[in-house]
């Protein structure tokens, strides 16, 4: 694996680079669509290539051990055989979904997380060994370390107690993987995940501890959370001013287009965010002219395309008006029309956003397209 910057921004700390891994090469900024149990929910493997155009997908160890299991997923041959889809594969390390089970008898101690599934009840047990030897076992070309996703808001010695424990999961983590080989002959990387909450010591300490680990990539986690954007962005500010600059550096869980343009100007290289499928299912699609709520009557006899500037995908193939027929309709093809259109939009987004980087004038661009982009229409 190698990772290479391209082009930096001199008015930000934006960057367009290159991540190199045995299933394709990756040109960042990028956006990660979110495949929770195997699959981008609602859209084809054949679709993340065309019209989308994604270079990367996400799984989540959390789901996928639980369904289908390890032992289908390794019959299979790994994650990539399993699904179909030949490109690189990143799989968080399942701390965010054990975060989310607060409340249901989930219980944190340090040799690793006692959980319930969601499924059925069952008692689980992850710790940074476990989660290591699954995401082995998914076959996934980046894994993540396991870390606690500490609750916004939190106070300051939780936070603080949290993060060391997710340093001392790190050096579980790392060792473990040292120790084990990939199962299906392609390369695994490693990326740490800094924490600390919205407490900006705790944060440098966190990310200087991970600095000095010297792995392939880093992670922030812990935003995108319910704090106000103004936190995340200060959070990811100075984290990144200390995270190795030759290394790739990934913004978990966030977000909108805003987020995922602010948070580029901060050198941030990937992100990965439920938001443009989820929020699809429910009528929300994202355009280079702003947001529509397809649910609402003003789009009933609006027969004009979703946006005219994807004239060649699904954009302009349907009408605001049948689209809002079928999400209205609860029919299952409107909330897949819009999970890809929405997709799309992300994927163009970046990939708009690293020509503006390479071309230097990023920065007039952003603070231009924001406004345009979150707004009502």
């Amino acid at each position: 694996m190698k990772f290479e910057i391209q082009s930096t921004n001199a008015h930000s700390k934006a960057r367009a680079g290159s991540l190199s891994t045995d299933h394709g090469t990756i040109q960042t900024p990028i956006f990660m669509p979110v495949g929770t149990a195997g699959t981008v929910k609602g859209v084809h493997i054949s679709e993340l290539t065309d019209p989308i155009k994604a270079q990367i997908i996400l799984g989540n160890t959390y789901h996928l051990y639980l369904r289908p299991g390890l032992e289908v997923i390794e019959a299979a041959g790994g994650l990539h055989k399993f699904n179909s889809w030949n490109g690189p594969i990143l799989t968080d390390s399942g701390g965010y979904q054990v975060y989310s089970l607060a409340g249901t008898g989930r219980k944190i101690v340090e040799e690793g997380v006692k959980f319930k599934s969601h499924i059925d009840g069952s008692t689980h047990f992850f710790s940074p060994e476990s989660v290591m030897d699954i995401q082995r076992t998914i076959g996934a070309d980046i894994m993540m370390a396991f870390d606690e996703c500490t609750p916004y808001p939190c106070t300051y010695e939780y936070a603080r107690k949290s993060m060391e424990m997710t340093h001392r999961w790190l050096d579980r983590c790392i060792n473990r993987f040292e120790a084990t080989e990939p199962k299906y002959g392609h390369n695994q990387a490693l990326f740490p995940i800094v924490q600390g909450s919205v407490y900006k010591d705790l944060r440098k300490i966190s990310a200087e501890y991970i600095a000095e680990k010297g792995a392939f990539g880093n992670a922030i986690g812990g935003l995108s959370v319910g704090e106000p954007a103004e936190d995340m962005y200060e959070m990811a500010d100075e984290v990144t001013d200390i995270l190795p600059k030759d290394k790739p550096r990934y913004l978990m869980g966030v977000g909108t287009p805003a987020n995922i343009l602010e948070g580029i100007a901060l050198g941030i290289d990937m992100f990965d965010c439920v938001m443009p499928t989820r929020n699809a299912r429910n009528g929300m699609i994202f355009t280079t002219q702003g947001i529509i709520n397809i649910k609402n009557e003003k789009w009933k006899s609006d027969f004009s395309v979703i946006d005219p500037a994807f004239a060649d995908t699904l954009h302009g193939q349907y009408s605001k008006a049948y689209v809002r027929h079928l999400i209205r309709c609860e029919e299952m093809l409107g909330a897949m029309i819009a999970s890809v259109c929405n997709l799309r939009f992300y994927l163009w987004l970046v990939g708009e956003a690293r020509k503006e980087i390479v071309q230097g004038s990023f920065t007039s661009w952003k603070n231009r397209m924001i406004p345009q982009l979150m707004q009502r229409l």
